[in-house]
């Protein structure tokens, strides 16, 4: 791949994490809601768990989408070098 390429899927990672975060977020504030929870209502303690972990699993996305940006630039740095 060439060093543009690379810089582009670089960017992409970085700015995907940053989505994964804020999304991470969003999901479980809409999924849990911000009313009180009523304990003897088991479908709404269920959905509210189901977002909480849903929410959690998106979020851990956003180091992998780090690591990967940050190898997608270390390999650009070395195309540049090796073409030079």
């Amino acid at each position: 791949m060439n060093k543009s390429t690379l810089q582009l899927l670089g960017s992409f990672c970085f700015v995907a994490g940053f989505a994964s975060i804020i999304g991470s977020i969003l999901i479980w504030y809409i999924m849990s809601g911000n009313s009180p929870l009523d304990w003897n209502n088991a479908a709404a303690c269920a959905h509210r768990a189901y977002g909480e972990r849903f929410g959690i699993f998106v979020g851990l996305w956003a180091p992998t989408f780090f690591i990967l940006s940050h190898r997608f630039f270390a390999h650009a740095d070395k195309a540049s070098e090796n073409k030079l």
